[in-house]
């Protein structure tokens, strides 16, 4: 999943970029209100997180401008504002969720993960189609109740996949998921991804949608079908 970390304490946001890639998150950081515009026009991000104290104005500005322009993207505000107007400000100005500084990492990555789930309609933590199921939190997945290895990258495609099982994404899209902005992208490494999530889970875990992008595969033709005729006898 990617992250937009908008945040002009240096250190404060190294510390969050790396804490958040442990747990599977790409993360692209800019200090500015300004730089946070245009990281939104030339990258997809599935959440933001934005601090309030920004060198060229309250974030909370920026988020209402957002808003007012039809932006639904969720945002968690993370800043030292604490006293309960300033929550009640951040919330009512578009904010998703609201954490203050200090803080602890496990609760933002839980929040991320919350906010996550509600942006797609979910009420668990755990991704399920048919006999896949994946933990995004504890990084698992299993096939028809049998845990399956992936890398990194595998991962954080099959979780994009899964929360948006209907819809068909571009390849642009994808590739936002997996890399940040100031990474290199070798022009095949998306289509290696989605041959090794194929090998791993089955032809039909992926559809190819001639033109326009890929989409996550019917539950039914997930995994070995071999295997699931076996199992079922």
């Amino acid at each position: 999943m990617h992250v937009l970390l908008i945040e002009d304490d240096a250190l404060v946001a190294s510390g969050i970029q790396a804490g958040l890639a442990v747990h599977g998150f790409v993360v692209d950081c800019v200090d500015s209100m300004a730089a946070a515009s245009r990281a939104l026009e030339s990258v997809r991000s599935d959440v933001v997180i934005l601090d309030r104290g920004l060198p060229d104005g309250d974030g909370l500005t920026l988020l209402e401008a957002w808003r007012e322009a039809g932006r639904d993207v969720p945002v968690l505000v993370l800043t030292a504002r604490d006293a309960v107007a300033d929550r009640i400000d951040g919330l009512e100005g578009g904010a998703d969720d609201y954490l203050v500084k200090p803080f602890d990492l496990d609760e933002l990555v839980a929040r991320l993960h919350a906010l996550l789930r509600r942006a797609g309609g979910r009420a668990r933590h755990c991704l399920v189609h048919g006999g896949l199921s994946m933990d995004p939190v504890n990084r698992e997945v299993t096939l028809d109740g049998r845990l399956v290895s992936l890398p990194r990258r595998e991962l954080m495609l099959l979780e994009t996949f899964l929360n948006a099982p209907r819809a068909v994404l571009s390849a642009e899209q994808l590739k936002d998921s997996l890399y940040g902005l100031s990474e290199e992208v070798e022009s095949n490494a998306l289509n290696v991804h989605i041959h090794h999530l194929r090998r791993k889970l089955g032809s039909g875990v992926i559809e190819t949608v001639r033109g326009v992008g890929f989409r996550l595969g019917q539950p039914e033709r997930i995994g070995d079908p071999a295997r699931r005729a076996e199992d079922s006898s």
